[in-house]
């Protein structure tokens, strides 16, 4: 098992230097840059996707050494003021230079500052890590406290009625995005067309710091309880079917059957023989299930309820081309998904004892 972990943190470095190198050089090939957003905000002449893409093949075909005509919409700076500012962002070097500076910045993590927000970019990851935090665990933990006595539950009573209406929810809750569910509670209950009972924006409320813990924590659960239910109701789905999958093929097999001509209970036979096996591939997914709540589901949820987290910065920080943010995000967004892949490995010896490992080379 040692050897197995050692190996499989040794290609961490490599996996995480190919993600960032190539998404480090298409994203210099992209349309548009910080500059040009920045002449865009001071001048007001932002543009859609398609028109700046339009322009940036006109600059394509512009000198490479023409510095003062690069920028289509500079009219209103000099040229040593853009010579001034491309050395203010590092735009001075070539590619490679800043990759390479990138790269040893990041060893290190040293993740610069932002280009528009005037903060370093750790900074500004530890304000946003609290709610993507906040949102994911609670949701991780809601969704297998309900997916697993649902499958369970399911499984026991195959076919019947149960199983058939249960069945239902479970397909429109999977089939029905996200943020839908979002949007359908804020208008039910957040003071959209019919009741007003729970906040519409923001993780805590003003005079926060000025509460009591029992009123600072009964406010915290006011304002996350419609962000985890809406992220909830989309992400049950799949871990209950797979729960529910699980303990039926177990239950379908011989020692089940030999258990049962014993005259063991069926309580203790599901929960004393079967849980541990079925619930092998559902435990061991934890790990992948957070990452997954946490850096990619959360996204809509934030921006539909107003959450200053990780997920809303990223975009923003794509959308407006700030570049620090955007690397310095998924530079850690990949990390953690690595180690939390491995994660997820070594859970499956801890549930069952008899997977090893120690055969991988």
């Amino acid at each position: 098992m040692r050897y197995y972990v050692l190996k499989r943190l040794s290609l961490v470095i490599p996996t995480l230097l190919g993600i960032i190198t190539l998404n480090f050089f298409l994203v210099q090939l992209a349309p548009g840059g910080p500059l040009e957003t920045l002449i865009a905000r001071k001048t007001g002449t932002e543009v859609s996707a398609e028109e700046r893409a339009q322009r940036q093949d006109q600059k394509a075909a512009q000198l490479p050494d023409d510095r003062e005509n690069r920028y289509s919409d500079s009219d209103h700076f000099s040229p040593e003021l853009m010579k001034e500012l491309e050395k203010l962002y590092g735009f001075d070097k070539p590619i490679g230079i800043r990759y390479l500076l990138m790269i040893k910045n990041f060893a290190t993590f040293d993740f610069g500052e932002s280009f528009f927000r005037d903060r370093s970019v750790m900074e500004l990851i530890k304000e946003k890590l609290p709610v993507s935090i906040s949102l994911g665990v609670w949701t991780t933990i809601l969704v297998y406290l309900v997916s697993i006595p649902l499958g369970i539950r399911k499984a026991v009573k195959n076919g019947s009625g149960f199983d058939v209406w249960s069945s239902f929810f479970i397909i429109m809750g999977s089939a029905i995005p996200v943020f839908l569910f979002a949007v359908v509670l804020i208008i039910f209950f957040a003071g959209g067309s019919y009741f007003a009972w729970f906040p519409l924006r923001g993780l805590v409320s003003e005079g926060f710091a000025d509460m009591s813990l029992f009123e600072k924590i009964a406010d915290y659960l006011w304002h996350i309880f419609l962000p985890v239910v809406s992220m909830l109701i989309g992400g049950f789905a799949s871990l209950t079917m797979l729960t529910k999958n699980s303990f039926i093929d177990e239950l379908a097999k011989q020692y089940v059957t030999a258990a049962r001509a014993k005259g063991i209970t069926e309580r203790r036979v599901l929960y004393a023989h079967v849980f541990r096996n079925a619930m092998l591939i559902v435990i061991s997914g934890f790990p992948a299930a957070f990452i997954s709540m946490f850096f990619t589901g959360s996204l809509l949820v934030e921006v539909i309820f107003s959450l200053d987290g990780l997920g809303l910065m990223g975009f923003e920080a794509a959308l407006g081309r700030d570049y620090p943010v955007m690397f310095s995000t998924l530079y850690i967004f990949t990390l953690m998904g690595l180690i939390l892949g491995i994660l997820s490995d070594i859970t499956y010896t801890l549930v069952d004892p008899r997977i090893s490992f120690k055969s991988v080379r």
